[in-house]
Parts: C-alpha cells; structure tokens; sequence
C-alpha cells in the first residue's frame, strides 16, 4: 500500500489529501486544492473511491472535481449530495490493500470518523501530529460552533481504545505524515485536550 500526499505542494489553505494506490485505490479526503486532479493523475487514472473523514470546507472543496473527473465511489459518514456509500461506524472500509475500521470520533466535527487498520490511521483532524500550535501530538479545535473539547476528548480516548498495538502510520488531515509510536501520539495529544486550556492564545 502506497500513500501519496497530493496536496502537498498547495498554495492555498486545504487539508492534506491522501492518494493510496495498491489493492483499491482511494482517496482519503479531497482537499481544497486546485488542480487536485492532475495531482492524481500523476499516480492513477482509475480512482476507485473516495472516503471523507469529515465535510468541513477545507476537506471537501474539491469533491465535484474529484467525481466529475473519476466518477468513484464516495464514502461519507454525514448526508452529502455526492455521497454514494454511507460509511457506518464500526464497519470496515478498503483502502489500498488494507481493510479499515470506521471509527466514529466528533468533537471537531459531528460527522468526524477516523479510518483505522492494522498498520495505519487516517486521523482527520481529530488528532494530528504536528500543527501551529502543538509540534507534537495536537488536536483539532473546539473552539467554533457545533465543537466540543469534552466530545474531542471522549472522541481520543475511544481512538485509543480501538487503536491496535502494531499501528505506526499515522496520516492526519494536517500537519506532518508520522511513522512510529502512532499510539503516544495519540495519548499527548489526549493530555494537552484534557487540560481544557485554549489551543490558540486567541480562543
């Protein structure tokens, strides 16, 4: 299972959107890139599906583009008009070569599934490596409306709980990809949310 980072070179404000080839290709988030497209095109022309963490702007802008151009199955938690399969929590999805299980985790977003299997975590924003304001182990905020850093936190101890012990991947919705103890990842990211503190100064 390969895993390309197509929207790393954006310009603009976008999530990262992740490309994985081998077995069932798949895009884990569409991003807010222009030109996301071509980016897949470097690697594929039949891209199989798409599967969203969550439908904040930054992930999904791109979507009409991505269909129009692929015409893939799209996989969505929340009610989407381009959502073609429902992803259902603690079902399986295959991405790449691997089956992942769909792990429900609000508190960012009411929709926000992570995607986990034996090696690897798409994470969204629910938990990511490294961001402005943490450089490692951070959190998706809490602070607009519809979010709650109580939900989050439940949402990370669940991810925890559901996390197997050989998972050292982890490809969150920004930040840096990570490979090691995913894991203590996770649990920093847990400690710092549990101090109920702002994220930003600015909160």
């Amino acid at each position: 299972m390969d895993v390309h980072h197509v929207t790393e070179k954006a310009d603009t404000f976008t999530c990262n959107a992740f490309l994985v080839t081998g077995g069932r290709t798949t895009l884990v988030d569409a991003g807010a890139m222009d030109g996301v497209v071509d980016a897949i095109r470097e690697h594929t022309d039949d891209l199989e599906a798409v599967v969203l963490t969550h439908q904040h702007g930054d992930h999904v802008a791109e979507l009409e583009a991505v269909v129009d151009a692929f015409d893939p199955t799209v996989y969505a938690y929340a009610d989407h008009s381009l959502r073609t399969e429902v992803l259902q929590a603690d079902e399986t999805v295959r991405i790449g070569d691997e089956d992942f299980e769909v792990v429900f985790t609000p508190g960012h977003a009411d929709d926000h599934v992570s995607l986990v299997s034996a090696t690897t975590l798409f994470s969204g924003d629910v938990v990511v490596h490294d961001d402005g304001a943490f450089d490692y182990g951070s959190f998706g905020r809490t602070d607009m409306p519809g979010q709650s850093r109580e939900t989050l936190i439940e949402s990370l101890e669940h991810l925890l709980d559901r996390l197997p012990d050989g998972v050292e991947h982890l490809y969150a919705g920004h930040g840096e990809v990570f490979h090691g103890d995913v894991r203590d990842v996770i649990e920093t990211a847990l400690e710092r949310a549990e101090k109920r503190e702002p994220k930003y100064p600015d909160e």
